[in-house]
């Protein structure tokens, strides 16, 4: 059987060595590819003939999957699956499977980096002391005693609320699945515009889906409390960004730790939230630490393994 991972994961060839080796010994020709490639017809090369593909957050798109003709398992080292064509894998009867919790803490702790760094006005700080400026301005908040609110309250979602329970705050969390976990936790479950009301501080954690794709609106947002801050480090198409950007603007909210949007960076200069106040981007890193990055090549491994002796695992609904 040929198997190929067509992009790096972040790790050592070392460690790719290390992990491929297992299948080598059962007979089946690995290929790896360490440099990333969006070109249909080189995506069509190096797919070709394989059984099992892998791939991690490149997009894998309807014309590849479609040229594949051997291809049975697309091996997702990523958490969403929203940059490979489902109905694609659906009409040629690929199974896709991912990585899932591989950046489960990785992206919690952004959460809450991005939390303390808005609150106590971190960057602004830095800027100060660069510029020959002084503390002037610059008092901060505390988590402790703040009430958050989790839109969804998953994996990522429960590891997030634990850490901010630590902090001292008190949580609130949205989700059409409740949590025994939670609530074990003292959790509250409430709809959705009353999270947006009460809350001092909302972390997203929602997948991107049919009906999650526009769920945090500008009705939404406008629910808001005027110190309220808002973090996004699930998918940028949940939230109407410029909505969003519109509250930070008029100093409607507080804040905004903002680490996807409704493209991958680089970002146009026109987008909105590059121009908003009070607000602290990154580029899609949530998911990246040095643990994270091992976890998640383990994990795309023995997805492989588990797919050649017959039991898939990880498997996602299409």
């Amino acid at each position: 059987m040929k198997i190929s991972l067509l992009e790096p994961l972040g790790v050592s060839d070392a460690l790719i060595r290390e992990l491929s080796a297992p299948i080598v010994a059962q007979g089946h020709e690995f290929l790896y590819y360490p440099e990333k490639t969006t070109d249909l017809e080189e995506l069509k090369r190096r797919s070709a003939g394989c059984e099992v593909v892998m791939i991690a957050n490149n997009p894998y798109p309807a014309p590849v999957i479609l040229a594949a003709d051997r291809l049975k398992l697309l091996n997702v080292a990523f958490t969403g699956i929203d940059h490979v064509d489902a109905d694609a894998c659906r009409a040629k009867g690929v199974t896709v499977c991912n990585a899932a919790n591989y950046s489960n803490q990785t992206v919690a702790e952004l959460v809450i980096g991005m939390t303390i760094a808005l609150l106590r006005k971190t960057a602004e700080g830095d800027r100060a002391v660069r510029s020959g400026g002084t503390s002037a301005g610059l008092r901060g908040r505390e988590i402790c005693g703040r009430t958050v609110g989790v839109i969804g309250l998953g994996r990522i979602g429960l590891i997030t609320a634990r850490l901010f329970l630590a902090f001292g705050a008190r949580v609130i969390a949205h989700d059409p699945h409740e949590s025994e976990a939670a609530k074990a936790l003292g959790i509250a479950y409430v709809g959705l515009e009353e999270l947006m009301r009460r809350s001092d501080i909302i972390t997203l954690h929602t997948p991107n889906n049919a009906s999650t794709r526009g769920l945090i609106s500008r009705q939404l947002i406008a629910a808001m409390q005027p110190h309220a801050i808002f973090t996004n480090c699930a998918r940028g198409p949940i939230v109407d960004n410029a909505a969003l950007a519109d509250a930070l603007n008029a100093g409607a909210i507080a804040g905004a730790g903002i680490d996807v949007y409704d493209m991958e960076p680089p970002l146009p200069a026109d987008y909105p939230l590059l121009h908003a106040k009070n607000t602290l981007l990154t580029p899609h890193v949530a998911f990246l630490s040095d643990e994270s990055m091992i976890r998640r090549a383990h994990i795309a491994f023995q997805n492989t393994l588990a797919y050649l002796a017959g039991r898939p695992e990880n498997v996602c609904s299409l």
